[in-house]
């Protein structure tokens, strides 16, 4: 046996042989697993990707030629090159507001109105977080303000746009009742000083006691009493004015009168088919105001004639009331708003030029709603009332209305569903129909049309939901709108009620507002009215008049599609109502869209004509108006508070939160009526 010793290990051939191969299957390992993460194939051995079912098939793609560069930059697509951020501006532009002293310095100490040396006050402007409990950290910056002067005693009623005696002396004509709609003041010339109260006034009697008794010093007017106190509408008892609920064609009362009605066409269904109705010519409004114990809603209006207190009553009950005549324009309702109108001796020609009266409330009724006329020519056989009734037939035949009922001194039309009567009628029957250009929703200084006004196709206005199942459902005509979103609608329609149903359920616990008497209540930009539905889930016993302004979309169809009252308005005019008629103002984005077209403290004064004594004033819009509001809010002798939302300080939103302080308003008052009682005795 031979025995290998004394031999070197590297000497040895089989070392060498081991050795070579470890150093290749290294090297073709890292080579292999190099060449498999390339972009071009891949060996199965390296993939990174757990191991499947294999699977022997063709590629669909076999045999295709593609693009790569081009499906690369779709999938990923190649980001631009950065953009080279600005440099820093070389000065600060700062937005201060104030004035320049005489030593050319800005301040903030300067004066909001006209100078009243015996009223000034020094107020200071509060600014808080608003919280759910109320607690607060007010911090204060001084201003200070002078307050406005107060209007004259004899304008203690006055309503710009009615009252404007000059403007009314230059109209070429009068015959059609030109004198009672609106003749507002040119720019420049509308007031510019607070309407005074009457003497005596006090806070108005709560709802519902309001509906039967109001103060006599709050509306010191006996004319009613004198011309109707026969007809059970009103009496005077010691220092209230009573209303007994009777009216001239109602006289036992507005309870039965209802009940008679219902009888006539069980149909009409008051609180559930009949939700909004129009009463014209409506006295001291007991017939609305008997209504909403029936779930309905009744705008009362009337002129400013002779019996000119009649809405400023109904307002002081607590009942929806404004003052509107039917003249040469439009009303300043929409299309299809209501589903009943009523007209009990409201003393109206409806026969006259065409019809075109009648054809107003055509146009406002809905399709299918009912027209209740109670009135001497429907019961009195006299040959001139019988004329009128022949007359009255014969239009509202030509306008495809029915006569459903007559009984008693009550006659019912109903308003058909869609236009086929009307398409179906003889050639050259009058009225026609009008252009199907004419948009019935246009009614800001419209003049009335001699046409019938077109129902919507698809049923657009009559398909609705009973009430209160209206209140939340999408209606129709929301996508009628003229605004930029469409698809959309119907979340825009669901987010609106439920933003403010969460904003004002706060409100309500932390600022007390169904203890604080809300009866009347005015949203000076409504949308589509998920303000007043907030107020009504939340069960505050108020009425809420949604007001749509006339520079933005048209909402208002889709206000009365929910059940609820609205109205057009400018804000850069007066409203068309009495001093004192509301409890709480809510504007919500008005003043920021509005500034650009009205002036702020034009739209403030005229707040503060319509804002009772003890009222409230909730505004909710940008920073950059807040200040401003504030200070022309602390010259009305408002106290105001400025607090943050609920999104914190650095929200680009604030709230700020008025009252008209009731001692201060009557404090003001009679130190007036004394210094010129004074001045009357040197």
């Amino acid at each position: 046996m031979k025995l290998f010793v004394g031999v070197h290990p590297l000497r040895n051939s089989t070392f060498f042989k081991i050795s070579a191969f470890v150093l290749i299957s290294v090297a073709c390992f890292f080579l292999g697993k190099h060449w498999s993460e390339d972009g071009f194939r891949r060996l199965i051995f390296f993939s990174t990707e757990p191991s499947r079912t294999p699977i022997v098939a063709l590629s669909p793609d076999f045999g295709k030629t593609y693009n790569i560069s081009d499906l690369i930059y779709r999938s990923h697509p190649i980001p631009p090159p950065p953009l080279t951020p600005p440099p820093p501006p070389s000065t600060v532009d700062l937005k201060v507001f104030g004035i320049v002293n005489e030593n050319g310095t800005m301040s903030d100490e300067f004066q909001i109105g006209d100078y009243d040396a015996e009223s000034s006050a020094t107020l200071g402007n509060q600014t808080e977080s608003e919280s759910g409990d109320g607690d607060t950290e007010p911090t204060t910056a001084r201003v200070s303000v002078r307050s406005f002067e107060i209007c004259p005693e004899n304008m203690t009623d006055h309503i710009p746009c009615l009252d404007n005696v000059e403007a009314i002396k230059r109209l070429n004509s009068t015959t059609r009742g030109e004198r009672f709609q609106r003749n507002c003041p040119k720019e420049g010339m509308g007031l510019n000083c607070t309407v005074p109260i009457p003497s005596g006034y006090r806070p108005p009697i709560p709802w519902p006691r309001s509906r039967d008794e109001v103060w006599f010093n709050n509306v010191p007017h006996t004319r009613l009493v004198e011309d109707k106190g026969g007809q059970n509408w009103i009496f005077k008892e010691n220092d209230k004015f009573k209303f007994p609920g009777g009216g001239t064609q109602f006289i036992h009362g507005a309870d039965k009168y209802l009940d008679q009605i219902s009888q006539m066409i069980p149909d009409i269904g008051f609180g559930k088919r009949t939700r909004v109705v129009l009463d014209i010519g409506c006295g001291v409004a007991s017939f609305g105001a008997y209504l909403m114990s029936r779930d309905v809603l009744t705008m009362s209006i009337a002129p400013k004639d002779v019996h000119e207190n009649q809405i400023q009553f109904a307002l002081e009950r607590g009942v929806p009331a404004m003052v509107a005549a039917f003249t040469t324009r439009r009303l300043l309702y929409p299309s299809q708003a209501f589903d009943l109108v009523h007209c009990s001796r409201c003393r109206i020609n409806w026969t006259r030029d065409d019809g075109i009266l009648l054809l107003e409330v055509n146009r406002m009724l809905r399709a299918g709603g009912y027209f209740v006329w109670a009135a001497q020519p429907v019961y009195k056989h006299e040959k001139a009332l019988e004329e009128q009734w022949e007359e009255m037939l014969n239009l509202t035949t030509r306008l495809c209305w029915v006569l459903v009922k007559k009984e008693g001194y009550i006659a019912i039309w109903q308003k058909p569903t869609n236009n086929t009567c009307y398409l179906s009628r003889d050639a050259g029957i009058m009225p026609p129909l009008c252009n199907s250009e004419d948009d019935p929703d246009n009614v800001w200084y419209v003049d009335l049309k001699a046409c019938i006004t077109r129902i919507e196709d698809h049923g657009y206005g009559a398909n609705l939901a009973p009430w209160p199942a209206r209140l939340q459902t999408p209606p129709d005509r929301l996508q009628t709108v003229q605004i930029d979103s469409y698809i959309a609608r119907k979340e825009l329609f669901i987010a609106e009620s439920k933003y403010w149903k969460e904003i004002i359920s706060n409100y309500v616990d932390a600022l007390h507002w169904k203890e604080i008497g809300l009866r009347n209540v005015l949203d000076m930009r409504a949308g589509f009215g998920g303000f007043a539905v907030a107020l009504a889930e939340l069960k505050v016993d108020c009425w809420v008049l949604n007001v749509v302004p006339a520079s933005g979309p048209n909402t208002l169809p889709v206000i009365y599609d929910r059940g609820l009252l609205g109205v057009m308005h400018d804000w850069c005019e007066p409203l068309d109502t009495y001093p004192r008629t509301y409890d709480l103002l809510h504007a919500a984005g008005l003043f920021s869209i509005e500034r650009r077209r009205c002036n702020m403290t034009t739209v403030m004064l005229e707040m503060d004509r319509i804002l009772r004594p003890g009222g409230r004033v909730y505004i909710r819009d940008t920073i950059n108006v807040m200040s401003e509001l504030q200070e022309i809010g602390n010259a009305l002798r408002w106290s105001t508070t400025l607090r943050e939302t609920a999104e914190g300080p650095h929200a680009s939103y604030r709230v700020l939160l008025c009252e008209k302080q009731f001692e201060s308003s009557v404090e003001k008052h009679h130190t007036k009526k004394k210094r010129k009682a004074k001045g009357n005795r040197a």
